[in-house]
């Protein structure tokens, strides 16, 4: 890595802050510093993040040794990096933040260009929280700005644990069957019937052998996979598949950087690829998952229907598709992630009896996704990240 002079940032102090002692959790805002090579986009970043009560920008850097300079004096909670500067590039800010000062978090800020997306995925590998993408400034509409302001505004209050009311909870429907057999007992929640497979919190009373490992995951998914997949074995005998919600391209480069990191073959899907054992598929962005049967072999099928969840690719849609193929003999991981997809899918696997195992708050960037299936109760298991996959190894 380059080695950089940081030069002293004169005249700079920290903002004073409140007492803490008078301010509730909810009450503190979160201080936050926008470092983009372009001033417009600064200004424009700036102005969206103070249209919000819970953050205050404290300041702002043109470039990663600036940044740095404005970190060390600031002392913010978060940090919005451009992915492509002068001087010092993003990701190499972003190492260096990480080394220096463990406790910020970092949202990327890139363009949809092949390079930023590159660095973007390179970022998140290393440690960023999460990332947003941009538009040039000249290209900025009105409708462009309000979608990533709402979008970065949400992010950065969900990462510091602030109230959002954004979000809506799942709407299932009527419907409590399965291949035409009814379900026993009362459900403990509504259910969506979704093709032959009932969405339900009902436990079936025996567990099958796992036949599928299947991953939900999404903000800070790409360190959390790069931390647990090189843990499995060349040897491993299930097929994996996983939703990391990801617009197109990236998903394609995070494959490829895991592949490089794991004993087994990590690929971005495609359609009509077999799923096979020892063997990581990932949805590409911006389609739909599901696994189908054709001929006796378990295939990808790949959709652009409506988002579920505001998101395309949906964990839910990969998991229902799970409980057709396999029923309960399912592996079920959701790991940190915003939101609350994956919920409905899980309620359909852990009806027929799969095993869902969920990663914990404290190794969680964000704990949306797998609270939300922890606090269903529909966990077999809530455990650190770095315990997943052998507990998998010895579920199989």
């Amino acid at each position: 890595m380059t080695k950089y002079s940081i030069p002293p940032a004169p005249g700079l102090q920290p903002s004073p802050k409140p007492a803490l002692g008078a301010l509730s959790q909810a009450e503190k805002q979160i201080r936050t510093l926008v470092v983009d090579d372009s001033v417009v986009i600064r200004r424009l970043i700036t102005r969206m993040l103070s249209s919000d009560p819970a953050i205050e920008v404290v300041g702002s850097a043109r470039d990663g040794v600036d940044a740095l300079a404005k970190v060390e004096a600031l002392q913010p909670d978060l940090v919005t990096l451009d992915v492509e500067m002068p001087e010092m590039n993003g990701l190499d800010a972003l190492r260096l933040i990480q080394a220096r000062y463990p406790k910020v978090r970092v949202i990327m800020c890139s363009s949809l260009t092949e390079r930023g997306a590159t660095m973007t995925i390179d970022a998140l590998m290393a440690g960023a929280g999460d990332y947003v993408t941009k538009q040039h400034s000249s290209e900025l509409s009105e409708g462009a700005y309000e979608t990533l302001r709402v979008e970065l505004v949400a992010k950065i209050r969900t990462m510091f644990n602030k109230p959002l009311n954004q979000l809506p909870a799942p709407q299932p429907q009527p419907g409590l069957t399965f291949s035409g057999t009814a379900f026993a007992g009362p459900a403990t929640a509504p259910s969506r019937l979704v093709g032959s497979v009932a969405a339900t919190s009902i436990v079936s009373q025996k567990r099958l052998k796992p036949q599928v490992l299947a991953i939900g995951v999404s903000t800070g998914g790409p360190s959390a996979l790069a931390e647990i997949l090189p843990l499995i074995p060349s040897s491993f005998s299930l097929p994996i598949a996983i939703v990391q919600h990801m617009p197109p391209f990236f998903t394609r480069l995070l494959a490829e950087r895991l592949s490089r990191l794991s004993e087994i073959p990590v690929l971005e899907a495609t359609q009509g690829m077999e799923a096979k054992a020892g063997m990581a598929i990932i949805a590409p962005g911006d389609f739909h998952m599901r696994l189908a049967k054709k001929n006796g072999i378990v295939e990808v099928a790949l959709n652009q229907q409506e988002q579920e969840n505001s998101c395309r690719p949906a964990v839910d849609v990969l998991f229902r598709s799970v409980a057709e193929v396999y029923g309960g003999a399912a592996i079920a991981v959701i790991l940190t992630g915003m939101g609350q997809d994956g919920l409905l899918g899980v309620r359909a696997l852990k009806g027929l009896g799969a095993t869902v195992l969920v990663q914990d708050s404290a190794t969680s960037v964000v704990w949306g996704m797998p609270g939300a299936v922890a606090g269903a109760k529909l966990a077999d298991a809530v455990l650190p990240l770095r315990d997943i996959i052998p507990e998998v190894l010895r579920l199989i």
